[in-house]
């Protein structure tokens, strides 16, 4: 099923990113710009977030560091 129309971001897609470690809409928005343009889909994003466990979250309620778990380059500059 489609949540965001405007990109073509199926809820499998949501899913698929909220288990690499998006845990809020933003971050899902970064990962694949759902819920950037008309919004219309921020609210059905934030209903699935809100239903499965977030491992960034996780990580956190553990004191541990949330960003060593992240795989891949994580800012611009290791791209140059």
């Amino acid at each position: 099923m489609y949540v965001c129309s405007c990109f073509g971001i199926t809820e499998a897609q949501v899913k698929q990113h909220a288990e690499g470690g998006a845990c809020t809409p933003r971050q899902i928005a970064s990962a694949c710009k759902a819920g950037t343009d008309c919004g219309s889909c921020v609210r059905r994003i934030q209903a699935i977030l809100g239903r499965g466990a977030c491992p960034r979250r996780e990580l956190a309620d553990q004191g541990k560091p949330m960003l060593a778990e992240l795989s891949g380059p994580v800012g611009l500059d290791e791209a140059a």
